[in-house]
């Protein structure tokens, strides 16, 4: 069978950059285990389905070269870059998009070629390990850790550790032990880790963070990860500055030379705090694989 793959680059408006996802557009012609063998073949951090749905207008499975998942940030956000160019929309639309951790709404402004991507509402579980263990499947030492500020398992639809980091120079000598994670990560085995910080490459950012994946994903790390920034705006909102709303820039992929920006809204929600993600994607390239 002959896959059709598009690969679109999320959180940059210049095609290498940001973060590639490979879109598969007619997803309902493929068996799940035939997802799985494309999302491996083709190689990157993840692949995204559009299928069609009874619940909403359209529905997205994202896969990992290992395993599937719940919720991608930067594969939605070029699945519905594709979408809107191979229906060739020239208008705003706002989608209910139906995907395993329940149906999200996203929305698209065509003047700007923006797309937003709601997430889960955030969840927040202390970190229970061992934080020198836990720094050195980073390759850091103890001491990079920033006091004052938790490490925390974070979700919006999907798990990832935060690190609060003391200063940038750390993320250039970081060097993941990736299969090393689940004996640190003892309460969620398959969580990333996402090491973060406050201070930033450029000025009007907020945040900068690196993603290292689980070991499960067949991946080593995602340059600029859409749910893992929308756990970081939650933090920030929960952790760092008292206020009912953040509107913050977040960087990643600087030191991959895949850099890309993420905004992130995070709003407090009747005890809840509800996020949303904002970006562009660029078309890259169209290329076929055999299954």
């Amino acid at each position: 069978m002959r896959v059709k793959v598009e690969q679109y680059d999320a959180f940059s408006e210049v095609a290498g950059k940001g973060n590639p996802a490979g879109i598969i557009l007619n997803g309902d012609a493929y068996t799940e285990e035939q997802m799985q063998t494309i999302a491996r073949l083709v190689g990157y951090n993840e692949c995204c389905f559009v299928c069609s749905s009874r619940v909403a207008e359209l529905r997205l499975r994202y896969f990992t070269p290992g395993h599937e998942t719940g919720l991608c940030g930067h594969a939605t956000i070029g699945a519905i870059a594709a979408w809107i160019r191979n229906n060739a929309i020239e208008q705003d639309v706002t989608l209910a998009v139906e995907t395993a951790v329940g149906s999200i709404e996203v929305c698209y402004r065509h003047a700007i070629k923006e797309i937003m991507m709601q997430q889960a509402n955030a969840k927040f579980l202390p970190f229970e390990g061992n934080i020198d263990k836990l720094m050195e499947t980073i390759g850091l030492p103890r001491d990079a850790y920033m006091e004052g500020y938790p490490v925390c398992y974070g979700w919006t639809g999907s798990w990832t550790l935060l690190v609060p980091i003391k200063s940038l120079d750390y993320f250039l000598i970081m060097k993941p032990k990736n299969k090393r994670f689940p004996e640190v990560l003892q309460q969620n085995e398959r969580a990333s880790v996402h090491p973060i910080t406050f201070t930033c490459y450029d000025k009007k950012h907020t945040m900068h963070g690196r993603h290292f994946s689980s070991p499960f994903s067949g991946t080593v790390e995602d340059s600029v990860t859409g749910t893992a920034s929308g756990v970081m705006g939650a933090y920030y909102l929960n952790y760092v500055k008292e206020a009912e709303e953040i509107d913050i820039l977040i960087e990643q992929g600087n030191e991959i030379q895949k850099e890309g920006t993420v905004r992130v809204v995070a709003q407090r929600d009747s005890g809840e705090v509800a996020v949303k993600i904002f970006g562009r994607a660029v078309y890259n390239e169209t290329f076929y694989i055999e299954i």
